[in-house]
């Protein structure tokens, strides 16, 4: 046997091990080992598709409220003839069945297997019953069916899922046929909850379209994928309108018949059928246009999305040269390469007209030059904004500089920090401009009180002019120290030991 064939053997293998995980559960209630009141042995595999459907059955009656006593309840008058157990054994049987379906964790169960067409370990997530309310008074909590539920119960009646609605349409027009009214209704629950689980599967194919198109080959699987759904919906649309007339037709027969007999219940039943039907056909049609939407304007802004993410994604070096000067390309092939990232040929030429072109004069008529700087940034613009909020920072820092100096005779910046962390502006710690003072007054070093009207220090007297008054006569001396001081996850300093120097006696 060639690969080919081995390949095509193996194709879809985690698919199938899907509809093999949906049993799981059941297997595992089989292994259970329970005893009743008479010592028989519980098969709880069995109790296990009962209650299966029993929450199918609540869900065909669209009852949101059931629980463990309800299901136990039902058990007990099902096999009660058969098991001797009390309502508080019941009970217990209900809640064990229940954990198994939907864990006390709250997570789904987790099915793993070897995937032999991939090579690779994989874990299917499966979700037989989830939480659909809770009384807050009585404390109870109620279980649905979930979709993996569903394929469950589906995958009992051996037809596959993506055909349930279809079949089910089928039916419906042999129990129409056949005058079984009753069942026809029955039937058309199904059908809702078929077009239910179809508009989540919608909704997570969209999730899915938009997360995961990281290439041109997925890009083409969901596209036949959609291309399929829309076929289906289509044909099953289509049907929908032939069981409309049909529906019509069966009721104006009953409605003819019932005028000679007495019993009205058929054509109350062909009316609740006309109408339920409706319903359903109208789920079925948003369903069908959500499939028309999401053809054409998911999958257009996915392409568009996988574009883009290739432009952000090519590299030069390794998608061009690398290529260009590793592979031993033919010229003519070289050429192909090369010529998409050419620039387009340019001619540079110049015309008589922008020689006699109005000129960009430096002096007007008048002899006065002409001003063609750009204006100034004004007082209120953003950059004199900044060096205010700056200018008053400074100023604080030195304040309480100073007020350690005087006390401690020298500090370093790690004790600052230290005592600076709880104070009320603690929150500069994450700021820049807190650690741009240490590193000017360390550049400054040694600092002393500027003469604020020499051109050198124009600078200082208008943006430091504040915290240099603050000095005096005084002069501050900084020394490097050896350690690094880590104040957060952002920020990190060189510690310094900050001392006082000489004094200006000049300075007044």
């Amino acid at each position: 046997m060639d690969y080919v064939e081995i390949g095509q053997v193996i194709s879809g293998f985690r698919e199938r091990m899907t509809k093999l995980a949906l049993f799981d559960p059941l297997y595992e209630l089989q292994r259970k080992r329970q005893t009743d009141r008479q010592n028989k042995p519980l098969d709880f595999m069995e109790l296990g598709l009962l209650t299966l459907l029993y929450f199918f059955e609540q869900k065909l009656m669209r009852n949101n409220k059931a629980g463990v006593k309800d299901l136990a309840e039902f058990l007990q008058k099902v096999t009660g003839i058969f098991i001797d157990l009390d309502e508080a054994g019941f009970e217990d049987l209900a809640r064990q069945i229940t954990q198994v379906f939907r864990p006390t964790t709250g997570k789904k169960r987790d099915f793993t297997f070897m995937n032999w067409e991939s090579g690779q370990t994989e874990h299917i997530y499966i979700s037989i019953l989830k939480a659909n309310a809770f009384d807050l008074k009585t404390n109870t909590q109620y279980y649905t069916l979930d979709e993996d539920g569903l394929e469950l119960i589906f995958a009992t009646k051996e037809f596959y899922t993506e055909f349930q609605l279809s079949i089910h349409q089928l039916v419906l027009r042999k129990q129409l046929e056949k005058g079984e009214f009753e069942g026809a209704l029955r039937q058309i629950n199904e059908m809702r909850i078929d077009v239910e689980a179809l508009q989540e599967r919608m909704v997570k194919l969209e999730h899915e379209l938009k997360r995961n198109i990281v290439s041109e080959e997925t890009f083409g699987r969901y596209k036949g994928l959609l291309e399929d759904i829309y076929l289906r919906l289509h044909m099953e649309n289509e049907e929908f309108e032939e069981l409309r007339e049909f529906v019509k037709e069966t009721k104006d027969r009953v409605q003819a018949q019932t005028v000679r007999q007495a019993d009205q219940r058929p054509y109350e039943l062909i009316l609740r059928i006309s109408n339920e039907l409706e319903k359903v056909h109208g789920e079925h049609s948003v369903l069908f246009h959500q499939s028309m939407v999401l053809k054409s304007h998911a999958l257009g802004a996915a392409q568009e999305s996988l574009y883009y993410t290739g432009l952000d994604s090519f590299n030069w070096d390794q998608d061009i040269a690398s290529l260009i000067f590793s592979t031993p390309l033919p010229l003519e092939t070289m050429k192909g390469v090369i010529a998409p990232f050419l620039p387009v040929q340019e001619t540079k030429m110049w015309s008589l007209l922008t020689v006699w072109a109005e000129q960009n004069l430096l002096e007007d008529s008048s002899g006065q030059e002409r001003d063609d700087t750009f204006l100034e940034i004004g007082g209120d613009s953003e950059e004199y904004r900044y060096q205010s909020m700056q200018k008053k920072l400074y100023k604080h820092l030195m304040e309480l500089l100073l007020h350690m100096m005087e006390e401690l005779g020298q500090v370093d910046v790690n004790a600052f920090i230290q005592q600076f962390k709880v104070h009320e502006h603690a929150g500069l710690l994450d700021e820049r401009a807190f650690y741009d003072f240490w590193i000017y007054l360390h550049q400054r070093s040694p600092l002393r009180a500027v003469d604020t009207n020499t051109e050198h220090n124009e600078e200082q007297a208008t943006l430091l002019e504040d915290m240099y008054v603050l000095l005096g006569s005084r002069c501050l001396v900084v020394i490097e120290q050896q350690d690094i001081i880590q104040v957060n996850d952002r920020f990190s300093i060189q510690n310094m030991l900050i001392t006082w120097g000489e004094q200006d006696d000049n300075r007044t």
